[in-house]
């Protein structure tokens, strides 16, 4: 009897429950979750905006067979369009359209956005908010452009003579809020937004002058870059070298902040800067190095834009809206490299997939913001995601012996 009482057959299902606790309290199950919740809400949005599933709401209860014939084949026509534009174009006949071209537009917008996110994200894991890449890819395609335009070297050599450009520029736009923060404790919030308008206006006034200016045109564009200085392609098909700098930037990221002497520091500064100044750290430079790589990797954004091929031109709108896209990017990973790297192609994919839709089935692009925008509102606030899910939430043992041990205090206090 003894032997039978000590058979506890217990244990499996603990590990099963733990399994699952972990991953119900996962960051990524999270981010799963409002990309989920972001996709029924666009489904709501886009079948409101249908004139078909309006017309039949009106006779919803005699005939609801309409309605929800209508409602799936508005929803399920903008989704497939919007897949069929990032990942697989069933409808093209051949092997290379269906598969390739859907996923090179996919993988040239996500350039941009993954660096422009480790950016980002260094700047988060150091506790700054550095919102400036907008300025910082700005002053880097600038940098990057006139190298471009005006030099004529060899191809290897232009075309890495432009990358430092690149880097340089976005670099130096980096080192003054790091530098202001660090010397005067300035906001970096405000110095950043501030840097992005004048990086706009400075590069406007610049497409003025007769050196940025293309020669012949009315336009504020510049010359056309040199085929010395693009991206070669690979495999016959519109990926580029960019993405595979893209990659290595993610893994030297990864390296540096996981790795290096310097990236324990930033770490360290971005969970408690007062801690890491008594532990002898220096984190006056710690924000400038952070906002000095962080402007580098954001300025290499913009050759994604100017050293693809066919040659590009330097212009006023050569930045987009990749900079504040990249804030989405680098929550949506964490400001980790790798879920960066994914949150990138899933941005690149949505913005690629999106003309297509807006092309084939007629719903507004803008239903891509609002997806985009939805998304960065749940990840930012995950107990809104566990609330919705019904998730446990992970900190709820280490709350619950907080408040154990404050009462154990205050017992401790009546009694004495």
């Amino acid at each position: 009897m003894s032997d039978l009482n000590e058979v506890q057959p217990v244990q499996p299902v603990s590990r099963w429950s733990d399994a699952f606790k972990k991953m119900a309290t996962s960051q990524v199950l999270t981010s799963i979750l409002a990309i989920v919740v972001a996709l029924v809400l666009g489904a709501i949005l886009i079948a409101a905006a249908d004139g078909d599933v309006q017309r039949s709401w009106g006779y919803l209860f005699s005939r609801p067979g309409d309605f929800f014939s209508a409602l799936g084949g508005s929803v399920g026509s903008a989704y497939s369009a919007l897949f069929q534009g990032a990942v697989f174009n069933i409808s093209s006949s051949y092997t290379v359209g269906q598969f390739f071209a859907p996923l090179t537009k996919t993988i040239a917008y996500s350039v941009p956005l993954i660096f422009a996110g480790l950016a980002l994200g260094m700047g988060f894991r150091a506790g700054l908010f550095n919102i400036g890449a907008q300025g910082q890819i700005i002053l880097g395609a600038t940098l990057c452009g006139y190298l471009g335009f005006t030099l004529n070297l060899p191809a290897g050599i232009h075309l890495v003579i432009c990358l430092l450009g690149a880097f340089i520029g976005g670099a130096l736009w980096g080192f003054i809020p790091g530098i202001l923060k660090a010397k005067t404790g300035a906001n970096e919030v405000i110095v950043t937004i501030m840097l992005n308008s004048i990086a706009i206006f400075l590069l406007g006034w610049l497409l003025t002058l007769q050196a940025f200016r293309s020669p012949g045109s009315n336009m504020p564009v510049s010359p056309r870059m040199a085929p010395t200085a693009q991206f070669p392609h690979f495999f016959g098909t519109t990926i580029d070298l960019g993405f595979v700098l893209a990659i290595l930037a993610a893994i030297l990221v990864w390296w540096i902040m996981e790795r290096s002497t310097l990236g324990f520091r930033i770490r360290a500064v971005g969970e408690n800067p007062d801690a890491a100044r008594t532990a002898g750290m220096n984190v006056s430079m710690s924000y400038v190095w952070v906002m000095i790589i962080a402007g580098g990797l954001a300025g290499l954004a913009a050759t994604s834009q100017l050293l693809s091929s066919p040659a590009q031109q330097l212009n006023i709108d050569i930045a987009s809206t990749f900079g504040f896209d990249a804030i989405t990017v680098a929550l949506l990973g964490r400001s980790k490299p790798l879920g960066t790297v994914l949150a990138g192609l899933l941005f690149g994919g949505l913005r690629a997939g999106g003309y297509l839709m807006q092309s084939s089935t007629g719903t507004p692009i803008d239903i891509i913001l609002v997806l985009q925008s939805v998304i960065v509102l749940l990840i930012a606030a995950p107990p809104l995601v566990r609330a919705i899910f019904r998730l446990p939430d992970p900190e709820r043992e280490r709350k619950a012996e907080a408040r154990a041990h404050a009462r154990a205090a205050k017992k401790e206090v009546a009694a004495s």
